[in-house]
């Protein structure tokens, strides 16, 4: 254990030694001794600037300055390829004490070296967590929420929901199907789907290809535009979807009118891409600020609140999940995330990453 980690007993002591500072009149210890243990202190936290990053906001930041007595100053972007690009050139210049990206930031990140390895001693909440979804394989990415992909469907149109993603090749959903679009991780993940129906696999992908040029003209749209999409279902012209996140349609599917359903109950499996925390090498604050930063992501409570919000799977497996989160079919439970979770081999996704869009381009457009 490092010298910044700290024990039950070392607390204990720690908790008597600030209580008599404190009645000697030392106010900065009183608030530690209030466990305030970082007031005076500032965590520059980058963020996506979508609502996504709003509760980022409310449901972490906010807590963990309750909580803590830190203040948290939030810079937001469009997204993870804006935050890699404002971390590449910042260079070694001290500027975010973390950030909040998907799991193809964190890699990018990695291999250019800008990332600092996070002291896990400091991180108490991640033996609570999954051994699969803790750190990236490097080791300077936590893992804080799941972006799981399944099945959209219309409630109003499906009446029960699918159970294979064979039913995308159903002719009676021709045009009125979508799929994500190329540039999206979501669209290598349909390419996965498909292979699955044919026994196939990530790692032989071809067949599944090759089915996927049978829905060249039966797609109606590619659903980058979730709203759209929420527009079409409720319109009655869209039937089903994937591999698509619920967590693009958070925001609509709170409308319990909407008509959107969602499922993971699907025999080839559903998608399980790790979100990331992650602490630059050149950061402006203490690492033992950022730490704990982190550790707050991984709290029992915070990760209930951010899977009802977002829609994101939990990685806390002891998640407090609110009466609306547990019967939500659009929420992974921790009890789910066994064999039918399908995780990301991002090693393998990185090297086919740019043939299978370019080949998902020319079969369906």
């Amino acid at each position: 254990m490092t010298t910044t980690a700290f024990n039950r007993r070392g607390v204990l002591r720690t908790g008597l030694a600030m209580g008599a500072a404190a009645a000697a009149g030392f106010p900065a210890l009183h608030a530690l001794a209030q466990g305030k243990q970082f007031s005076g202190q500032t965590l520059r936290l980058l963020t996506w600037s979508d609502v996504t990053g709003q509760e980022v906001l409310t449901h972490i930041a906010k807590t963990f300055e309750e909580k803590t007595g830190a203040k948290v100053v939030a810079d937001r972007t469009g997204g993870t390829s804006d935050m890699v690009a404002k971390l590449k050139a910042a260079g070694n210049r001290p500027q975010y004490d973390v950030l909040t990206l998907a799991g193809v930031g964190q890699n990018t990140l990695a291999q250019a070296g800008l990332l600092a390895q996070p002291d896990l001693n400091q991180l108490p909440n991640l033996k609570d967590v999954d051994p699969r979804f803790r750190t990236s394989p490097d080791g300077t990415g936590i893992g804080y929420l799941l972006w799981t992909g399944g099945m959209i469907y219309n409630t109003r149109t499906v009446k029960t929901a699918p159970t294979s993603y064979e039913e995308l090749w159903s002719p009676k959903y021709a045009k009125r199907l979508f799929l994500p679009p190329a540039n999206w991780a979501d669209a290598l993940d349909t390419i996965v789907a498909a292979a699955k129906t044919v026994g196939g696999s990530m790692a032989e992908p071809e067949g599944g290809l090759k089915k996927l040029a049978q829905l060249r003209d039966r797609v109606l749209t590619f659903g980058e535009n979730p709203t759209q999409i929420a527009e079409l279902i409720r319109t009655g012209q869209l039937d089903i979807g994937a591999v698509y996140p619920p967590a693009l349609l958070a925001k609509e599917m709170r409308d319990p009118n909407s008509g959107i359903g969602s499922t993971y109950a699907l025999k080839e499996g559903f998608f399980a891409d790790l979100m990331y925390t992650v602490v630059p090498k050149a950061h402006p604050a203490k690492l033992e600020l950022a730490m704990a930063f982190i550790n707050h992501t991984l709290d029992p409570v915070v990760q209930g609140k951010m899977a009802e919000a977002v829609l994101n799977g939990p990685v806390n497996q002891k998640a407090v999940l609110s009466d609306y989160a547990k019967k939500s079919p659009h929420i992974i439970k921790p009890e789910q995330l066994g064999p039918n979770a399908i995780v990301h081999d991002r090693a393998l996704l990185a090297k086919v990453r740019e043939d299978w869009i370019k080949r998902y381009t020319q079969l369906l457009t």
